[in-house]
């Protein structure tokens, strides 16, 4: 597994799709109002938006993400890095943050490689 994270609209997408050489339907697009487990896809974008959809249908997000790993272990995860700035007022947005901390900790400990994207620039934290 490949993590590459890093803030919105850095060029994680891009960097992804060219060095795996995947095409547009390799890609899985996550959203906040899908729960179901991606699986399948050598690209798995926006991991933080199903983590979203999973805080709003009350699930353990833990278990999921486990289970995520384990179902997706060749794929490249994409995540935006939602870690930093102002902790939101909101309880679930703040459960979110959370869960999406521990994700991204948990599947950089399982990736083989994990990359930070900033300024379209990326940096290997692990390989």
């Amino acid at each position: 597994m490949i993590l590459v994270f890093g803030g919105v609209y850095q060029g994680k997408l891009t960097y992804a799709t060219e060095r795996l050489e995947a095409k547009e339907n390799d890609v899985f697009r996550c959203s906040e109002h899908d729960t179901n487990l991606p699986n399948g896809y050598p690209i798995v974008y926006e991991l933080d938006k199903w983590i979203l959809a999973l805080v709003k249908a009350g699930m353990d997000t833990d278990l999921v993400i486990k289970n995520f790993i384990r179902e997706n272990s060749n794929a490249c995860v994409i995540a935006n890095d939602i870690s930093s700035g102002v902790v939101p007022m909101d309880p679930e947005m703040r459960k979110w943050r959370e869960a999406v901390g521990r994700a991204l900790a948990e599947i950089a400990r399982q990736s083989d490689e994990v990359v930070r994207m900033f300024c379209g620039i990326p940096t290997v934290l692990k390989k």
